[in-house]
């Protein structure tokens, strides 16, 4: 294990009013960010919808429920594709990080009728174990034996990443896990029917990273330079050791897998 380093050089040190000047000039490009940002939220919220036609049963702590069950007494719906497929041991320490902000924002979702749910591959069984070692509260189901994850391309069969390839983040591309991260948005309208308005995958989760927004604020940033990939040296909250410690050439290591069990053998049936 090596300490994390950045390339980040020390910037000029001035007067206050040189420095004022200089951060007056980079709020006027913030403003302008933030109003193409909230342009690129109205074309979001513009976007068409497409019904959602098959009907998906999930397992979760009260039991199955059906997608349109996950609604509540809401009519929009946030499902964070957590990276959890069956017979792991542990969820992805990315979604982790992702999700050690979710407790925080489900209350405040919820004033503004939205429902907050994760979904993983990985049995309830399994997710509940994990759930409770990382301290978390918010609602998370169980997709076992479903299509919910292949068809919201978060989910890869062995027979599609033979050829290399999987069709993720709207393209074709070479990807290490047979899980992957996302987020859809649904909503269901007082008919009860179902609509699959949004879905946002890999770099599009940034904005949900608090953590990182935070960092992007300090000199030296995400410090992520020089790493085999982004999030090399992100680990479970209960995993980091004092100090800043990261291995800065370790690849993409895939989650350790529990011994052959119900779960393998579910899986073949």
């Amino acid at each position: 294990m090596a300490t994390m380093t950045s390339k980040t050089e020390r910037a000029a040190v001035v007067s206050h009013a040189e420095w004022s000047a200089a951060r007056k000039e980079l709020l006027r490009k913030e403003k302008e960010f933030t109003k193409l940002r909230d342009d690129l939220s109205r074309e979001r919220r513009a976007l068409p919808w497409e019904t959602v036609e098959k009907k998906y049963v999930f397992e979760g702590p009260n039991g199955k429920q059906t997608l349109a069950d996950l609604f509540g007494k809401r009519s929009q719906l946030v499902v964070y594709h957590f990276m959890f497929g069956p017979g792991w041991k542990e969820g992805c320490p990315s979604c982790s990080f992702l999700a050690d902000s979710f407790d925080g924002a489900v209350v405040h979702l919820a004033q503004r009728d939205v429902t907050f749910v994760a979904i993983s591959r990985a049995t309830l069984p399994e997710i509940e174990v994990f759930k409770k070692r990382m301290g978390w509260q918010f609602k998370w189901v169980s997709s076992f034996g479903t299509d919910f994850n292949h068809d919201y391309q978060v989910s890869f069969s062995k027979e599609e990443k033979k050829d290399g390839e999987v069709y993720y983040n709207y393209a074709m591309t070479d990807f290490p896990a047979e899980e992957g991260p996302g987020m859809s948005v649904f909503y269901k309208n007082e008919a009860g029917e179902i609509f699959h308005t949004y879905s946002s995958y890999a770099r599009g989760l940034d904005l949900l990273l608090s953590t990182y927004n935070w960092l992007d604020l300090t000199p030296k940033g995400r410090g992520e330079e020089g790493l085999a990939f982004t999030m090399a040296w992100v680990r479970h909250h209960d995993k980091y050791e004092d100090g800043v410690i990261v291995d800065p050439t370790r690849g993409y290591i895939a989650p350790a897998k529990t011994d052959a069990g119900c779960c393998a053998e579910k899986e073949k049936a």
